[in-house]
């Protein structure tokens, strides 16, 4: 909540809290009973404006503790044709996909041009480097070297990709990263209110990389 929102809600408090003095004074009761009458609808209304304005952080801790009770995985609900990813309390969308059917964790990152993958992710997956010099991609921490290669299958849910130019560079470190190429091929994808939804279109290969371009990609996340 913005500083403009608060003074709003506070206005809006202190307007309440007159009227309910002047309902209490109109009514004649006594000073005493009055003034216990007051503080409880103080503190009714004092509570109810913190819940109010600190409900995004309530919500974020909520989605802490759902996060924790279910192992640490995020909400990952799957329809036909359709993947909703819930957000986690970083801010970030994170899926378990599939690749080349071994499974990690990957950050969903629009600002990304191509899917990347750390070093111990392409090995375990059996995706080897092409030949040739890689390139060099801006990313979130500066300029990398990054060497090309290819999954033969990128999953999310049911939603399955083959033949996805990926990005493989020890700098990454943990991260591995879904990007633009991944999510130019659905037939959709947006974010309703906490929720990244993701949406299918017709099965087959991601959207290629031109490889002939100038060894320079622009893009956030990993690459």
């Amino acid at each position: 909540m913005n500083n403009g929102d608060q003074a709003i809600h506070i206005l809006y408090l202190l307007g309440v809290l007159v009227l309910v003095g002047s309902a209490l004074a109109v009514r004649r009761i006594p000073l005493a009973s009055g003034l216990k009458m007051f503080v409880g609808w103080v503190l009714i209304f004092g509570a109810a404006f913190v819940i109010f304005a600190m409900k995004d952080e309530f919500l974020a801790l909520g989605d802490r503790v759902l996060l924790a009770a279910r192992g640490g995985i995020d909400t990952v609900e799957s329809r036909p044709g359709e993947v909703r990813v819930r957000q986690a309390s970083d801010g970030h969308f994170w899926v378990d996909a599939e690749i080349n059917g071994e499974t990690a964790r990957f950050l969903v990152d629009s600002g990304a041009t191509t899917t990347s993958l750390s070093r111990e992710t392409a090995r375990r997956a059996g995706i080897e480097s092409a030949a040739g010099p890689g390139a060099i991609v801006q990313t979130a921490n500066g300029m990398v070297r990054v060497e090309r290669g290819r999954a033969e299958r990128l999953s999310v849910g049911p939603i399955e990709r083959r033949d996805v130019a990926v990005h493989v560079s020890d700098a990454f470190g943990n991260l591995n990263v879904i990007g633009m190429n991944f999510l130019s091929s659905l037939s959709g994808w947006s974010v309703e209110g906490r929720t990244l939804v993701l949406r299918s279109g017709p099965a087959g290969a991601a959207t290629p990389v031109d490889e002939s371009a100038p060894p320079m990609d622009e893009g956030g996340g990993a690459g």
